[in-house]
């Protein structure tokens, strides 16, 4: 069996098996149905790790025993085992989900954020600040802050990344105490800026503003950078009543 390297690697991490797996597997599709000493060499792989690697192959459904004797192994087709892979992976994330959601009903949840309000509290506030890296971490944090928004919240960025991050935003905005504050300021394209408005149900003012911040409640803020040949987002999240209210002021004069 002549296949190139680069497609032996490329099934191998695709299909999460080990290189003999992978071999293996290829083996017993190119012939559809073969005995294990067929297998063995079609596949390259040493005939004593053979058996150990169709059974483990027959477990996770990438082949079937023949009855009847020799005993004979069945490739199922790739798209098949593709399928199936799908469906294992939604339900373990499901499962993992729950889980994780679960979690907060528990007494372990209590102590870790007692724990943690105990290690903040003799902070001073002005050590309050990090650096966070990732679209992810940051849609996160972002996430968090607006949850946590008591009197106002205040959006300045571009339409661009305003609509990049509508999923998480408007999702989180939309939940909000209607007493909660929402002050929306975008620059960039007129155009873009009235669609995002209108099609939300948003009030936005446009501004000649270049920045991306998020302030809540006027003591905390993340403030977007963007480092050159920086391919991830990165943000500045700061904890501070005087420099976010300055930010604040520095945005109404703006407008």
């Amino acid at each position: 069996m002549i296949i190139k390297q680069e497609i032996v690697n490329k099934v191998k991490e695709h299909f999460d098996l080990n290189i003999y797996e992978t071999k293996v597997w290829l083996a017993l599709l190119s012939k559809g149905i073969v005995t294990a000493g067929e297998t063995a060499e079609i596949s390259g792989v040493p005939r004593s790790r053979t058996y150990d690697v169709l059974e483990s192959l027959t477990k996770r459904g990438f082949a079937i025993v023949k009855v009847g004797k020799p005993v004979k192994y069945i490739a199922v087709e790739p798209k098949t085992v593709l399928e199936r892979m799908q469906t294992n992976t939604l339900t373990k994330a499901q499962e993992k989900v729950n889980t994780l959601s679960n979690l907060k009903t528990t007494q372990e949840y209590d102590e870790l954020v007692q724990l943690h309000k105990e290690g903040i509290s003799p902070v001073k506030l002005e050590e309050l600040s990090g650096h966070i890296k990732g679209r992810s971490n940051l849609l996160s944090k972002l996430k968090e802050m607006i949850d946590s928004a008591q009197k106002e919240i205040i959006i300045h960025t571009t339409a661009e990344d305003f609509e990049d991050k509508s999923r998480v935003l408007l999702s989180v905005l939309g939940k909000i105490n209607k007493e909660i504050k929402l002050r929306i300021s975008l620059s960039g394209d007129s155009y873009k800026v009235k669609r995002i408005a209108s099609r939300n149900d948003l009030k936005v003012k446009e501004s000649n503003q270049i920045g991306k911040y998020f302030i809540i409640d006027k003591k905390e803020m993340l403030l977007m950078i963007h480092p050159e040949n920086m391919q991830e987002e990165v943000g500045v999240w700061i904890n501070s009543p005087y420099f976010a209210s300055s930010l604040s002021a520095m945005l109404d004069k703006g407008n």
